[in-house]
């Protein structure tokens, strides 16, 4: 018995019980999913090895980072009772540490002799407008804050309305807000709608490919069994759900889709043989394996990334095309073994290939002459891509809290800051020298025109000591008491932070200015940091990542191409028509001066994995013809027959159903989703059109090709399989044979 016997006759026996037992794990795999926890730190974008992110690291070791929530109040006299009201309301949340508002601010520094016309021009760019139209409070985030910052920001507007304060006329900002809204954008509610859209396009689509509700529904009933079982993998290794992971669930989808819909063009061809579900499996093996190996290649290529949610989302979408190959080879096969006459009602409309065949084999010249010129005017703008990530363009543009943000920074502080911590070391010295120093680079650092506020433990202290001794020595009690808190003094008094007010466009400029900041201050030891500095690090690792891991996805997937054709030739021919539709596509964003975020910047590897599948299948069946014929043009004509319609579905499935996530508010999702739709259907128009036109190109046939405008079957090399398979022979095609 060959291995074709034994296939079909497991699936004759088990087909039921296997897809039995696949239903009964899908509400497993849905509660898997559901309590994955949902991780859209700021800090999970940030490159987890560079100096900066130790600096870093080490300034929320000091000072336990002091994540505060920035409240903007219109209309509001800065000593108003509602003032005092809304404070004490907040810090009786267990979410809140501390709520300082301006009188209780004022109430501090009077409280180390600063005078009240002074402490109140020390607070202006922070909690009171400069223009007098916004009064600001500040809410420190205790450890449970920090832990649920969406419940936190939840209990603060609640708070609010309490306090019967509009909720849109009060203004929130703060990385825990952020976080919060990207938390309910990129969350798995959220998400789950978009796969739910992306489903119900793609099942459209694979309707009208194959042509039965029956099969159609089986079909993708598998593809959810693979997304629920890659999920709750990426579940049990302990991975969260971020905005980058919601990409995961249509990706797995659609690899599902692809090797099922090979599954069924391999069967329906061998439908008229002997054992046709084992040797439809047989047949389609070998490129679907090779196709994902690349697949997974290319997303394991990801994890060269500097970014945590980079390398988790390579390693899941990885083993869920592994996952696919098995539900798309494991249980489609079951399905055409309970339903046969489903998994053969397609209506072949197929006749026209042949037509698109002989008009690409008369223009091959000028189809491989167009590409060469397409990627030359490409070449410039990939030069001048750039790369960009700002929490902030991650939000739609009907954000409240984008609105939110934009006001606070124009009417009283930015809400972004660059840390400065000095260090003054082990040396024995006194408290007043330090407050002076620290001082002294307060100032130098509010100098700069990009810093609109700075503030410190030296901001709480008078400019001048009192002449009382006494007075003094209270002073000094106050400070010892309130190093307590770590806001401004840790480990003793060796560090010392001054948190500067930082205002730019984007985290380039802001970063710019850390620099700027650092060659400004001399004569101390300082280290400086924040998150603005940090995310411009993280724009110039996005755009490392993006070609080491291109030229890693590509320099492996040429290899296995080599291994799985064993002709250098050959593979490197193939890998043209995938690399040369990317390199327009990027050059064309160069152009248009579209910058690279981190989640467009996994799409080139991605769609190389991704295209090379078509490939795998056009040039295996190219070789059947070559052997047969010895002409490349006739092979390449054939292949194109016979590949070009399962290759063409796949790929319309795929890049639609990644379309419908170009729907998400969530920008970085949305983003996603378009290019890599747009990268999909270059690369079919690659896979159809440049490679049959590379490998038929400078062939010269000793018979005259007809005119495109004769039809296709009078033409003596060419012999439709659809009229063959009407015709009183029934013998299986040689091809066909070999192939197995």
């Amino acid at each position: 018995m060959n291995l074709s016997q034994l296939l079909s006759s497991f699936y004759l026996r088990h087909s039921k019980h296997l897809l039995l037992a696949a239903a009964m794990m899908l509400p497993y795999f849905a509660f898997e999913v559901s309590r994955m926890p949902a991780n859209n730190n700021v800090e999970t974008w940030l490159p987890d090895n560079s100096a900066v992110r130790a600096d870093y690291d080490d300034f929320l070791s000091r000072f336990g980072g002091d994540e505060t929530i920035l409240i903007g109040i219109p209309d509001v006299a800065e000593d108003s009772p509602l003032l005092e009201s809304v404070a004490c309301r907040l810090e009786g949340l267990s979410e809140i540490r501390r709520c300082w508002s301006p009188a209780r601010l004022k109430h501090e520094m009077e409280g180390f002799s600063v005078p009240a016309d002074e402490a109140r021009a020390r607070l202006d760019g922070l909690v009171l407008s400069p223009q007098g139209r916004m009064v600001g409070m500040l809410a420190q985030l205790s450890p449970a804050g920090v832990a649920d910052r969406d419940a936190t920001v939840t209990a603060i507007r609640r708070a609010l309305d309490y306090c019967q304060l509009d909720a849109d006329n009060v203004y929130l900002a703060g990385a825990a807000v952020t976080i919060s809204e990207l938390d309910h954008l990129g969350g798995f509610r959220q998400n789950t709608f978009f796969f739910c859209v992306t489903l119900l396009v793609s099942s459209v689509i694979l309707w009208l490919v194959i042509r039965d509700i029956h099969m159609t529904t089986g079909v993708m009933l598998v593809t959810v069994w693979a997304v629920g079982l890659s999920e709750s993998a990426v579940s049990w290794m302990g991975g969260e759900f971020n905005f980058i992971m919601s990409a995961m669930p249509v990706m797995v989808m659609v690899f599902t889709l692809a090797i099922s819909i090979h599954y069924l063009h391999y069967y329906r061809a061998s439908v008229k043989e002997p054992n046709a579900i084992g040797l439809a499996i047989r047949r389609a093996f070998r490129p679907c394996f090779w196709a994902t190996l690349t697949t997974v290649i290319g997303l394991c290529s990801l994890t060269v990334s500097e970014f945590s949610p980079v390398r988790q989302f390579g390693l899941g979408a990885a083993f869920g095309a592994f996952t696919a190959l098995f539900a798309g080879l494991g249980l489609t096969p079951a399905l055409v073994c309970l339903m046969p006459k489903s998994a053969t009602s397609e209506r072949d409309e197929r006749e026209w290939l042949p037509m698109v065949g002989f008009w690409i084999m008369g223009r091959t010249t000028r189809i491989v002459l167009g590409s060469l010129v397409l990627v030359a005017a490409s070449a410039y703008g990939i030069m001048q891509l750039q790369s960009s990530i700002d929490p902030l363009e991650f939000l739609p543009k009907g954000s409240l809290v984008a609105r939110d943000i934009r006001v606070i920074e124009a009417d009283l502080t930015p809400y972004e800051s660059i840390e400065v911590t000095v260090d003054f070391g082990t040396e024995d010295i006194p408290l007043f020298e330090k407050i002076d120093r620290v001082r002294k680079v307060e100032t130098q650092i509010a100098a700069h025109p990009n810093i609109r506020h700075t503030l410190s433990q030296a901001s709480f202290f008078p400019t001048e000591l009192p002449e009382s001794r006494a007075e003094t020595m209270r002073l000094l009690s106050r400070a010892g008491h309130s190093q307590d808190n770590r806001d401004f003094v840790s480990v003793g008094q060796r560090f010392w932070r001054i948190s500067a007010r930082v205002v730019g466009d984007g985290p380039s400029q802001k970063h710019a200015t850390a620099d700027e900041l650092q060659k400004m201050v001399t004569g101390e030891n300082l280290t400086i940091t924040g998150i603005a500095p940090l995310l411009a690090v993280a724009q110039q690792d996005i755009f490392r990542g993006f070609w080491s891991s291109f030229a890693a996805a590509f320099a492996i997937i040429t290899f296995v191409m080599m291994l799985s054709l064993r002709s250098i030739t050959l593979s490197i021919i193939a890998m043209i028509p995938n690399l040369v539709p990317i390199a327009i596509v990027f050059g064309i964003m160069g152009w248009c001066n579209i910058p690279v975020d981190i989640g467009m910047m996994m799409t080139a590897s991605i769609a190389l994995g991704i295209a090379v599948d078509g490939t795998f299948h056009f040039v295996t069946e190219y070789r059947h013809q070559i052997k047969r014929h010895r002409n490349r043009e006739r092979a390449s004509r054939n292949a194109l027959w016979r590949t070009g319609a399962p290759i063409f579905q796949a790929a319309l499935i795929a890049s639609l159903g990644m379309l419908a996530l170009a729907a998400s508010q969530f920008v970085p999702t949305a983003r996603f989703g378009l290019l890599m739709s747009t990268l999909l259907m270059a690369a079919v128009v690659g896979d159809l059109l440049l490679l049959p036109s590379l490998l038929a190109f400078g062939h010269k046939s000793r018979q005259k090709v007809q005119s495109s405008t004769q039809t296709p079957t009078a033409n003596r090399h060419y012999e439709s399989p659809i009229r063959a398979q009407k015709s009183r022979s029934t013998a299986p095609e040689e091809s066909f044979r070999r192939a197995a």
